[in-house]
């Protein structure tokens, strides 16, 4: 008999505010105190040395978490000139030094060349693999690291202003697998000196942004009960890009418990214009998400079935002994 989970069954999306100085992990395992939720993840890492939006997923949202790591972020971030460091950003020792400091015109005239698709060096300290271990475990143990190139899209990228000589901020927007200490460390390479990356906030994440969000220490607050209600975005919050297909409560039922629907013979009207081969839509049953489904040769297969629960939370559905932020 397989063990039942602990914790209370909350189903959707939060966008926490994550404060500078904790990690992603951190910020999963404080959410999950506070509101006793059984399955907890995040859609998006931020370093600790990053601040911004940091989407939570509750309960079944865990099954959309690929759609938004996927998604498009806007990033705001401070370059200082003059000196490399090891990590790329302010954590990392100074390697090296530069006296040329740009002006706002060679700013200018280089962030052209960082729009579109670009190739791009991860820094060192990555998470990325090399032979099996993190780029970032073997440069910590001072083992020289080499990563290949990859091709990275960024939509625009602008200057937001100069503090001082020494200083630029700038707004990226990107896709999915962009460094921003790289883009940083290249900028000031393109410009004829060195730099790094002195402040990063993220801004948006797919539709999770400051509009939706909520700061860390506030949740730690009011994410109980009630209150939670309020800050808990749908499951299909992450699946806003992803076409919707209407079915009936029959057809419903019948895709959730795996069985293929005949997209010919669906009761209800369909744009197929908006639809192509292969493609992945979200199967709704009136406002309810009953599946992640996708079309192949005129055929609806479920892909990942969602198995919502109440939509609403009451004062006693939470465990307020566990509720410690």
């Amino acid at each position: 008999m397989a063990r039942k989970r602990k914790g209370i069954p909350i189903d959707g999306w939060l966008a926490i505010d994550k404060p500078l100085g904790i990690g992603s992990t951190q910020v999963v395992s404080a959410v999950r105190r506070i509101t006793g939720a059984a399955k907890v993840g995040h859609g998006g890492t931020l370093d600790p040395l990053a601040s911004g939006i940091l989407p939570i997923a509750l309960g079944e949202a865990t099954k959309t978490v690929a759609y938004v790591m996927d998604g498009a972020k806007t990033y705001r971030f401070q370059v200082r000139w003059g000196e490399a460091t090891s990590t790329d950003d302010k954590e990392g020792v100074v390697t090296e030094t530069h006296p040329v400091r740009p002006s706002t015109e060679q700013i200018l005239a280089a962030l052209p060349d960082f729009v579109g698709d670009i190739e791009q060096v991860p820094p060192a300290y990555s998470a990325i693999k090399v032979d099996g271990e993190r780029a970032y475990d073997l440069a910590r143990a001072g083992e020289a690291v080499e990563l290949k190139a990859r091709i990275v899209r960024i939509k625009a990228l602008r200057l937001l202003g100069q503090p001082d000589t020494d200083h630029a901020d700038f707004e990226v927007e990107c896709g999915k697998g962009t460094y921003v200490r790289s883009l940083g460390r290249d900028l000031a390479h393109a410009l004829g000196t060195v730099g790094h990356i002195s402040v990063l906030r993220r801004v948006a994440c797919g539709p999770f942004n400051e509009t939706n969000a909520i700061p860390l220490d506030i949740f730690r607050e009011v994410g109980q009960g009630p209150a939670l209600r309020s800050h808990l975005l749908p499951v299909e919050t992450a699946l806003d890009d992803i076409p919707a297909l209407a079915l009936t409560e029959a057809e419903a039922r019948r895709l959730h418990s795996g069985q293929a629907l005949s997209l010919s013979r669906l009761e209800l009207p369909v744009c197929r214009q908006a639809l192509i081969p292969d493609q992945v839509v979200r199967a709704m049953d009136g406002e309810r998400l009953v599946a992640l489904a996708r079309i192949d040769s005129g055929v609806v297969r479920s892909v990942r079935v969602m198995n919502l629960h109440h939509e609403s939370l009451g004062e006693d559905d939470v465990d307020h002994s566990r509720a410690q932020g």
